[in-house]
């Protein structure tokens, strides 16, 4: 399962998430969940925003993590 690093890249560059949610045009559920791990999908847009505003490849957003979601 992939998860998505983003509060771990805020850390990193001690940056807040508050930061991030100004940054990103975006409403507050859906960044929370985002930045939380809780949704199903993203869109590319929204990736690419995130690789800019953090100034990192798209790559290292993710993270691969041994863990398998258990389908509904």
């Amino acid at each position: 399962m992939l998860r998505l690093r983003i509060l771990e890249i805020l850390e990193e560059q001690n940056h807040t998430k508050y930061w991030l949610y100004k940054q990103m045009d975006l409403s507050y559920q859906n960044f929370n969940r985002l930045v939380n791990n809780e949704t199903k999908s993203i869109r590319f847009e929204n990736l690419d925003a995130l690789s800019t505003i953090l100034d990192c490849p798209v790559g290292e957003l993710f993270e691969k993590t041994g863990d398998k979601q258990e389908a509904p």
